[in-house]
């Protein structure tokens, strides 16, 4: 479906970019801007930033960046008219009819075709586990005490022992070798040509939230290896943005999430009556997971294996849940390793005293702190209570610390009065500074001249972005033919334009550009700062150099572009040459 400019401006003016990412991340303000964990990888200070001033986000982490359409394709991995479309309905906003050309109709099912092969998948590894050749694959599921009821209602299957079972029957069905492919669900090669991703495997179908299926985990049957089988990802799965069990768990009113690790953890707990159990998809936890949960509750229970592995997952877990703003506890499975086996042996309401007894993940990480010493030895004894003591020194509210600190020494037997004297004195030694840093990418590449150059252009158009009034003395010295390629010119245009009109809008002028790395570049043009300006004069200083630095950068473009023969040549390399040489002896005030 095609919409109009103003069509699209409205749906973005009507949804306050703040607002909306509001929802999904956490943010606080600081400054002008607001900051939070970025959605788009796994960080632990918060370097994603929102501007309400120039209705984008930019994550000086990762790169990611754009405006409030484009968060809601990459968060929610929509296309850019189905984005347009839900921002839509939440601004009450009536867009045209939907263009049905065979050309609009064909680029919008695009997306459908892989749910279709998807859900033609989960039906024939469905039919497949009810049928002769699934024998191996329903004993399975027998021995671990499904019900058929259960098995239906997450749509279990098996994909046969041979490797080309399923590729022949959606080829039946028209569908193409690369379209399967691309769905996940084939390999190719020249030895064995098209062949299926799953053999031999029982078959666990993913859905995301409104039910379609969008891949697939499978389980080997025997030794085979590996044990457990993700689909890989693709236009519709993405295992970082998706959770197991979501469908249902979406709807219990419980108050909570569970989070597992596993399918069958999953499943035998639904079967068991506790329908809010989710799993991550055969990764580690992540911040988008935990943001999607945010959708749903305030509180998770993390009940990972109660082996060393599954006690380092519950502390990276607890570290990702504080850092989405949710309140979390953890579940004690002792001396059982999982849910399912906890449940297997003690039984519904034994799990459910569990629940209700899940660990202050705060008293958890003590737990584990503590047995990591040796609490007969007096010097490992001490060592234990001042690394309590720093823990404690986490909280930054004074009643929620002494809270705390009252009943950590009744729990630990320390006289309350001492151990409040140890936080105090870790404390005065930087225990409760919190360092503020400046987001950094983590990442360090060589500089080139060019990429010094790029620097100030971006610097320039930040700048600009956010203080529009310095528009006259900046085009007193700077047009947009000054700027090094192509892209940066027509940024540099469409924004002089916009500010020479009274009517600029950086979040406009990002959707201008549809391909996703110059998307992401454009974004970082208006979001790139200066780490330090505390003085007038260093204010001044660095707007002269960004200033001449844009000009310099020019002028040798022109250099390189002219040549000898050119009958321009003589007179624009001098005129160029005494324009900056005007710039480096001017007193470019950026207040006055």
């Amino acid at each position: 479906m095609y919409y109009s400019d103003e069509i699209i401006e409205e749906v973005r003016s009507r949804n306050d970019i703040v607002d909306v990412v509001g929802q999904y991340v956490h943010l606080q303000k600081k400054g002008s801007n607001y900051f939070g964990l970025c959605p788009f990888h796994n960080e632990k200070s918060g370097s994603f930033s929102v501007s309400a001033h120039k209705q984008m986000f930019y994550c000086f982490g990762c790169g990611a960046g754009g405006n409030v359409i484009t968060f809601l394709m990459k968060y929610d991995n929509l296309t850019f008219q189905e984005a347009v479309k839900e921002l839509a309905e939440r601004a009450g906003i009536k867009l045209p009819e939907q263009d049905d050309s065979p050309a609009a109709k064909a680029a919008r099912d695009k997306k459908q075709i892989l749910y279709d092969i998807n859900k033609e998948a989960a039906k024939y590894y469905y039919y497949q586990l009810r049928g002769k050749t699934g024998q191996k694959g329903m004993e399975y599921f027998r021995s671990r005490k499904l019900t058929d009821e259960t098995m239906q209602h997450f749509g279990l299957g098996y994909a046969n022992i041979t490797s080309d079972d399923l590729t022949k029957h959606l080829k039946k069905l028209g569908y193409t070798d690369g379209q399967i492919i691309e769905a996940g669900l084939a390999s190719h090669d020249d030895k064995m040509g098209t062949h299926d991703k799953f053999w031999n495997r029982v078959m666990f179908p993913i859905q995301d939230a409104s039910q379609k299926v969008i891949g697939f985990g499978g389980r080997v049957m025997g030794d085979g290896k590996p044990k457990y089988l993700n689909s890989p990802e693709t236009p519709i799965f993405d295992k970082s943005r998706n959770l197991f069990g979501l469908n249902y768990a979406k709807n219990s009113r419980a108050g909570y999430m569970i989070i597992c690790e596993g399918y069958m953890d999953v499943i035998a707990m639904h079967q068991a009556g506790f329908n809010m159990a989710v799993a991550s998809l055969g990764t580690a936890f992540t911040t988008g997971q935990a943001m999607i949960l945010k959708r749903y509750t305030d509180e998770v229970i993390l009940s990972y294996d109660s082996d060393e592995a599954g006690t380092k997952a519950a502390l990276r877990g607890i570290g990702i849940l504080k850092e989405a703003g949710l309140k979390g506890k953890v579940l004690d499975l002792r001396p059982y390793k999982d849910p399912d086996e906890f449940i297997k042996n003690e039984g519904r309401e034994a799990f459910e005293e569990r629940i209700k007894n899940a660990e202050n993940t705060f008293f958890f990480e003590v737990r584990v702190l503590q047995s990591q010493h040796d609490m007969s030895d007096p010097q490992s004894k001490t060592e234990f209570h001042r690394k309590l003591a720093m823990k404690l020194c986490e909280f930054e509210e004074a009643l929620e610390r002494e809270n705390y600190i009252e009943a950590v020494a009744a729990r630990y037997n320390i006289a309350v009065d001492d151990l409040r004297r140890l936080v105090s004195s870790v404390a005065s030694q930087g225990g409760l500074v919190r360092k503020v840093e400046r987001p950094k990418s983590g990442i360090q590449q060589k500089r080139t001249p060019e990429d010094g150059a790029k620097k100030n252009q971006r610097l320039l158009l930040t700048w600009l972005t956010d203080e529009p009034q310095l528009f006259p003395k900046v085009t007193r010295w700077i047009t947009p033919e000054d700027f090094s390629d192509d892209l940066y010119r027509n940024v540099a245009k469409e924004l002089f334009q916009g500010m020479e009109s009274g009517n600029f809008s950086p979040a406009a002028i990002l959707d201008r550009f549809t391909d996703e790395d110059e998307h992401r570049q454009v974004a970082e043009m208006f979001n790139t700062n200066l780490i330090e300006i505390e003085t007038r004069e260093q204010r001044k200083k660095a707007f002269r150099d960004i200033i001449y630095g844009v000009k310099a950068a020019g002028y040798d473009r022109l250099k390189k572009e002219l040549k000898p023969d050119d009958p321009d040549f003589l007179t624009k390399t001098i005129q160029g040459k005494k324009e900056l040489e005007k710039l480096s002896h001017a007193d470019i005030m950026p207040d006055d």
